[in-house]
């Protein structure tokens, strides 16, 4: 199971249910992929076929959205 936090453009920010503890976000497009630590900092985790700047927009996007994500986590992980 992953569900879907939110859309934004042709990005899909959502989490994967059975997956490590630690608070993070995946991110999905046409072109690529990547994964956000959101603790202690948000920090890019991993990524592939992602240019610089679509890393650099999403992780803006992570960051103005981060208290959307983390509530979105503790209500599916049940914190």
């Amino acid at each position: 199971m992953s569900p879907t936090v939110f859309r934004y453009r042709s990005y899909r920010f959502f989490f994967f249910s059975r997956e490590e503890n630690r608070m993070h976000v995946h991110v999905t497009s046409p072109d690529g992929d990547a994964k956000f630590w959101l603790e202690p900092i948000i920090s890019l985790q991993e990524h592939q076929d992602l240019s610089p700047r679509q890393l650099k927009e999403i992780q803006g996007i992570v960051e103005e959205r981060r208290d959307e994500i983390i509530r979105a986590w503790k209500k599916h992980f049940r914190r």
